[in-house]
């Protein structure tokens, strides 16, 4: 996450201490957008725009329209396509036999 007075940090605070407190209707674009900030680098873009929100000591409900909105354009966080893929897939929903201990043979 970086230094506690990076723009990255703070607003990965301020944002869930927002969603302890308030909650919101757009509870799940937010949780998103914060699970984002947590897992990935900020864009310089966004990290210059939330910086002067923070200077600015706008409310808590700008901060979080603010945020969802680039989440939403994809302008929040660099995430490279193969960082999206890292989540476990889940291949086959077979169970296993304990019983056999051997493969079967191929003919």
């Amino acid at each position: 996450m970086g230094k506690k007075t990076g723009v990255r940090y703070r607003i990965y605070e301020r944002l869930q201490h927002y969603v302890k407190t308030q909650g919101s209707l757009l509870e799940s674009d937010l949780d998103q957008a914060i699970d984002a900030v947590y897992k990935y680098p900020l864009r310089q873009s966004a990290i210059d725009l939330l910086r002067r929100k923070l200077q600015n000591k706008v409310t808590d409900e700008s901060l979080v329209t603010t945020v969802v909105d680039l989440y939403h354009d994809d302008r929040l966080c660099i995430i490279h396509e193969h960082e999206r893929q890292k989540e476990p897939k889940i291949l086959c929903s077979l169970g296993l036999n304990a019983m056999e201990t051997t493969p079967p043979a191929l003919n």
